[in-house]
């Protein structure tokens, strides 16, 4: 019996399934965008900015932990607002499409990207030169507390039926960088000075923040686990 070959696509011919991929991701582009929060997070990088932008950052002494320092608070403000990145108030509807919920967060996640480099840039450039401390380190923590936030979100949809679960994520971003900030013991520091000889080892973690949070928040848009519903007990004819 002769084997037939399967059919071969044409150079330059995309797979039916490729196509049909980017056909849906095109379509949700504008719903998705019209569901972001974008209040929360304007509020979030309005609120970094003006913290960054300080007056009074000018007339500091010419060391970089103060720089450091408003750095960071301005990273914690944008990073409340990234919390609620995942609200979305029509959840119980969209729950019930075709289109898993990995690619709509995907879809969330990407529309906010580019936004927040493009803001951590201009906070960057709001701090003076003369107290702006090292550009990659401070950048690396600000990227591990933007991962926290949307990591903290990513449970909050995983494990819970809140449609809008931000403002309870925001402020255990909020209560946990205070807990990092001061009540780590030395060994686990995260929150130190430039010259502290503590600097590299603090940001070595940083990095485990960082990836831990990406994983844990990857793994988290898969879809929400559905509570389990008591089935209805059959009364026996003769009860």
């Amino acid at each position: 019996m002769r084997r037939v070959a399967a059919p071969v696509p044409e150079p330059g011919t995309r797979a039916p399934a490729t196509a049909s991929v980017y056909a849906v991701i095109r379509a949700l582009l504008q719903p998705v965008w019209r569901s972001l929060p974008r209040r929360a997070l304007a509020a979030g990088a309005v609120l970094g900015l003006l913290i960054a932008g300080a007056p009074w950052v000018l007339s500091v002494s010419r060391d970089s932990w103060p720089g450091l320092n408003i750095l960071r608070a301005a990273a914690l403000a944008f990073g409340l607002g990234v919390a609620f990145l995942l609200d979305d108030p029509a959840r119980h509807t969209t729950s019930a499409v075709p289109t898993r919920r990995p690619v709509r967060v995907g879809i969330r996640v990407a529309f906010a990207v580019p936004f927040a480099a493009l803001w951590w840039a201009a906070a960057l450039l709001l701090v003076p030169g003369d107290v702006r401390p090292p550009v990659g380190a401070v950048t690396l923590e600000a990227a591990a507390v933007a991962a926290l936030a949307l990591a903290g979100a990513g449970l909050a949809v995983r494990f819970t039926e809140s449609a809008e679960p931000g403002i309870g994520v925001s402020g255990g971003l909020l209560g946990g960088g205070l807990a990092a900030a001061f009540l780590l013991p030395d060994r686990w520091a995260l929150v130190v000075a430039v010259h502290d000889p503590r600097w590299d080892g603090a940001h070595e973690r940083w990095a485990g923040v960082l990836v831990v949070a990406v994983l844990v928040g990857a793994a988290a848009w898969a879809e929400p686990l559905r509570r389990r519903t008591a089935m209805p007990v059959r009364r026996s004819a003769g009860a």
